[in-house]
């Protein structure tokens, strides 16, 4: 039976994915407002009140904008570590209820909102016909992951919104099948960027900030196997990066490894890529 994958979409703007199993439906982040949730859901068959779960990787906004608006009103479970959970809520207390005048004003209110499931950064856990791999990443975040979803067609991997590869983080990626892996920035870009500050600049470029286009590649070289066959590249700048630049970068990289057999893919941030069917 097959397994459906679809970025939503992926930027600095917002990060959201959906995998469906014959058992099973997850986004894994939220990063876009409910409505857009919706929408985009919507423009692939599908709606936020059959999601099973929403898996977190980390507390900044472009994960989880919508999460307490999805994960509420349609009783979502959400999977983060603990250190996620008290960072987003935070987040939720002290900017967004104030945004919107909400009467949400303590911790434990935000936190009944939602029924959270929490695992320790390492462990796995099962949904359904899902075996969820988590594992840590190098990220200015408090305990920020990625996944690997095992699935009975194939592995999906997530590693996104990373200052760089340890060897833990090559090591869990090596066994995807499908690979969303982080290209931000082109790091002349970003360097010669008006609209960043010196600070910015360092935090992104440092070993907790974001991969560039070459870092990626490098990181693809590493963990390249005969299983790689659909490589998406995620979370892409849209002042300090271009599309084409990453595209090749990475295919110079699949090319001079002989990698002729994985298919790449750039996730866009304002439409859903095409729908994988594994």
């Amino acid at each position: 039976m097959s397994v459906k994958f679809t970025i939503l979409g992926s930027g600095s703007s917002g990060n959201c994915a959906y995998i469906e199993t014959p058992e099973a439906r997850i986004l894994v982040d939220a990063g876009f407002s409910p409505r857009q949730i919706r929408t985009r859901l919507a423009s692939i068959g599908r709606t936020p009140e059959n999601l099973s779960a929403i898996l977190i990787t980390h507390e900044h906004s472009d994960h989880i904008a919508g999460l307490l608006g999805i994960a509420d009103k349609y009783h979502i479970p959400v999977y983060c570590n603990r250190d996620t959970q008290d960072a987003t809520i935070w987040t939720f207390k002290n900017k967004w209820s104030k945004k919107t005048n909400a009467a949400l004003e303590t911790a434990d209110t935000f936190k009944s909102k939602i029924n959270w499931q929490l695992f320790t950064t390492g462990a796995g856990f099962e949904i359904a016909d899902v075996l969820i791999e988590t594992f840590s990443i190098p990220h200015d975040a408090q305990d920020p992951v990625g996944y690997l979803l095992r699935t009975a067609a194939g592995n999906i991997g997530f590693a996104t919104d990373l200052g760089h590869t340890t060897r833990l983080v090559l090591d869990r990626i090596r066994h995807a099948n499908v690979l969303v892996l982080e290209s931000n920035h082109d790091v002349k870009m970003l360097q010669e960027c008006p609209r960043r500050s010196w600070p910015l600049k360092q935090r992104i470029l440092g070993r907790h900030g974001h991969l560039s286009n070459v870092a990626a590649a490098e990181a693809a070289a590493q963990i390249m196997s005969a299983g790689l066959r659909h490589l998406y590249l995620a979370h892409l700048s849209r002042e300090c990066n271009k599309p084409e630049l990453a595209q090749h970068v990475m295919a110079e990289q699949l090319h001079h490894i002989g990698a002729t057999h994985v298919q790449m893919q750039i996730a866009a941030q304002d439409v859903p890529c095409e729908t994988l069917e594994l």
